[in-house]
């Protein structure tokens, strides 16, 4: 009798051990690039648990343990999910402005998730609706883009003004406070460095950190000596010089270069061949497609498109780009930290299939394709101040992965062949 119920014991504490395990999922088989700057790892394997890595390595390494789920990723590639250190995700529905509500953010960042956009800190135009999605978004059955935000892009002429936007974007709880140095190629007055420096200085007694954009090398120098934390542009005036890489070497400052910022002011001159590619059509939500396709009419109309071509400023960013891409290089041969930005989410300037485009340029720029996908994954959320939480494969990181059926390390156009993107170890899509 004794021994029978040794028996029964014994079998009772397996299936509890079994059942203990029954919420781990092993995705197994894949080569996995974690996004630290390791090599790859050939059939690698990654546990994950209430949304979480619980270990991620070679399968030799990692034990899965009994009653775990087996996702079979045998042939494909795991990469980190991308991280937009300067998007926006806000109020624009197709062409129109206004439509800032829980709704449309949510659309938003589930576009930005299906190409493999996992973590988006919005840089301005943010309100409580922002805020709550951000609040929300530490859970296990996450099924949209991470967000962080920015509340309104400071803005003023006086020191009242701009401590009055301040202080309404800390009361929010803003991640980033956010700055415009920039005359908009001369047709509008720009902020004092005395201004600026007030609104650097309160933001850090306050504890946040600041982004500037900017366009002007003379304006990139005196915002990183006054301390700002994030450069949220490249420089597109002239080509940097020795004393502005020494100031991003000494600050440690995160340069976000934001290449399809200007594609985007002056691609409509003509119908763009983008129109026409499969991975910017196809969406397996309906209302995205059916807007889509209403902003391309839109945008392929003859008297708008000669108004690109006839718009001086959109001509001035059309020249900026080479000198945008030659800093870039200067400043990835430097060896300096750059952060994988866009600033996508203003009309035209689509969110998801523009960070792709991004990629490409980046690499045009000069960048490897490890260099890219690194400031898009653990640097980035290094920029960010994340790195405890997403941008790599690695323990206790929220398991934000995406399957590729190619090798983005071979060429990084192979961040096109998705085949899933996972969000807190959820599938999305």
């Amino acid at each position: 009798m004794r021994v029978f119920i040794g028996w029964i014991l014994c079998l009772f504490l397996l299936a509890g051990c079994s059942q203990e395990h029954s919420d781990v999922t092993a995705f197994v088989g894949a080569d996995i690039w974690d996004g630290t700057g390791s090599e790859i790892v050939s059939k690698g394997v990654i546990l994950v648990e209430g949304g979480r890595i619980l270990e991620a390595g070679s399968e030799g390494e990692v034990v899965i343990p009994s009653g775990a789920q087996i996702e079979d990723l045998g042939g494909r590639t795991i990469v980190p999910g991308l991280i937009n250190t300067h998007g926006h995700v806000g109020g624009v529905l197709g062409l129109e402005s206004g439509h800032y509500n829980r709704e449309n953010l949510i659309r938003q960042l589930r576009l930005y998730a299906d190409y493999g956009i996992t973590t988006v800190n919005s840089l301005g135009g943010d309100g409580s609706e922002g805020k709550l999605l951000r609040d929300e978004q530490a859970v296990s059955d996450l099924n949209r883009a991470r967000l962080y935000i920015a509340g309104e892009v400071i803005a003023g002429t006086t020191q009242e003004e701009v401590l009055e936007v301040l202080s309404e974007n800390a009361e929010l709880g803003v991640d980033w406070m956010k700055i415009r140095v920039d005359d908009n190629l001369g047709s509008t007055s720009k902020m004092s460095e005395e201004l600026y420096s007030v609104i650097i200085d309160t933001s850090h007694e306050l504890g946040f950190r600041l982004a500037s954009h900017l366009f002007y090398l003379e304006d990139a120098k005196g915002l990183l000596r006054a301390g700002t934390d994030f450069i949220a542009h490249s420089v597109r005036d002239v080509v940097v010089d020795e004393e502005f890489l020494a100031l991003l070497r000494q600050s440690g400052v995160c340069y976000s270069p934001t290449l399809t910022r200007e594609v985007s002011t002056f691609v409509y001159e003509n119908r763009p061949d983008f129109f026409d590619d499969p991975f910017f059509l196809e969406h397996s939500d309906p209302e995205v497609t059916v807007l889509r396709k209403y902003v391309l009419e839109e945008l392929s109309q003859p008297s708008r498109q000669q108004a690109v071509r006839e718009n001086v400023s959109a001509q001035g960013y059309k020249r900026a780009l080479p000198v945008a891409m030659e800093n870039l290089n200067k400043i990835s041969d430097a060896g300096l930290p750059i952060g994988f930005g866009t600033d996508t989410g203003p009309a035209g300037r689509f969110q998801g299939f523009f960070e792709h485009m991004e990629l490409v340029l980046m690499e045009r720029s000069g960048m490897s394709s490890e260099q890219i996908l690194r400031s898009a994954t653990g640097q980035a959320a290094k920029c960010l101040g994340l790195e405890e939480e997403v941008g790599t494969l690695q323990a206790d990181r929220w398991a934000d992965f995406i399957v590729l059926t190619e090798n983005p390390l071979e060429d990084v156009r192979n961040m096109r062949t998705i085949e899933s993107v996972w969000i807190a170890g959820n599938r999305i899509g």
